[in-house]
């Protein structure tokens, strides 16, 4: 297969799952193979987390779920393509619709920061729609802060890091990736119920993002033209429970000179997160518009990327 024919085959799945996303989002109408995921995880969690041997379990569950998942996907594409390199087109174009999140993102942010506009008890209960924390007692700029927090974290998870995987690997390689990713949004908590359990899972998401959370800060410091925040972004993505998301947290943190971070409950447990960055300043609208801006720029960048590598890897 030529470079050109290799190209247009790319192109043709992931240009339309593109433009679909920016059009409809993630469509709650229709059925969406992450929940078909969390459905599984959900039974086997409820299976097993109980009784002893509960790290072993865990990673039984996801190991497990990751291989098939690859298995799965591989043995489809392989079956396809037997017929034809086009026949697995429609099959590309639907779960990378799927599994990219950008614009749903997006929206849901610009909605937090609306919502948190007519009151605090609505930011509240925006905000709890795209984080884990508990959001029951954030102040306005607490709950603007999470939103952007989330917009930087998800940016990786939602988009750069999906399309890496696919770019490296095709088909099985974003749906593994996303797997990996729902089993650690679920199950890869430190609370006391999953701190054993959710190990595997959380330890195997920081090293699939390891690279993909470098990246998307590179790509955010790229597109805003701020390469000058390199050193910025090194020294203050350490400051972060997570391995890895504190990178595009502290690219857009520079890029914003704003701070993130600090000390919050989830499950009822507070967790003291190190602070990112040191301009504690209010938060505004203004803040989500660039920030969405910046979004949308690397979404773009990685797309091109992918148009421009994956073709040689087939």
């Amino acid at each position: 297969m030529t470079y050109l024919s290799a190209l247009l085959l790319i192109a043709s799945s992931l240009i339309p799952a593109w433009l679909l996303d920016r059009l409809l989002g993630d469509p709650p109408q229709l059925p969406h193979p992450i929940v078909f995921f969390g459905k599984a995880i959900s039974w086997g969690e409820k299976r097993l987390n109980r009784g002893n041997h509960r790290l072993a379990k865990g990673a039984l569950l996801a190991l497990g779920l990751i291989s098939a998942t690859a298995l799965i996907t591989w043995g489809l594409e392989r079956w396809l393509s037997h017929f034809s390199p086009w026949a697995i087109v429609p099959l590309d174009l639907i779960f990378l619709f799927y599994s990219l999140a950008g614009t749903t993102l997006c929206r849901e942010v610009r909605m937090v920061f609306d919502a948190v506009e007519r009151s605090e008890e609505e930011g509240r209960k925006q905000v709890a729609r795209i984080v884990g924390r508990d959001t029951s007692t954030l102040s306005a700029q607490e709950i603007r802060t999470a939103a952007l927090e989330t917009l930087a974290e998800n940016l990786s998870d939602g988009v750069v890091a999906p399309l890496f995987y696919y770019l490296l690997f095709g088909l099985p390689g974003i749906l593994t990736y996303k797997m990996i990713n729902t089993l650690d949004s679920m199950i890869g908590y430190h609370s006391a119920r999953y701190i054993l359990f959710g190990r595997w899972a959380a330890r195997i998401d920081d090293v699939a993002n390891y690279i993909p959370a470098r990246l998307t800060a590179l790509l955010m410091l790229l597109v805003s033209g701020r390469l000058d925040l390199l050193g910025f972004v090194w020294k203050e993505g350490k400051h972060h429970a997570s391995p890895n998301s504190g990178y595009p947290e502290a690219a857009l943190a520079g890029i914003l000179g704003c701070q993130f971070g600090g000390p919050h409950y989830y499950f009822g447990e507070l967790f003291d997160k190190p602070y990112i960055g040191s301009h504690p300043r209010e938060l505004t609208l203004q803040d989500t518009k660039k920030g969405i801006r910046i979004n949308q720029s690397v979404e773009l960048a990685i797309i091109f990327l992918v148009l421009a590598l994956r073709p040689l890897l087939l």
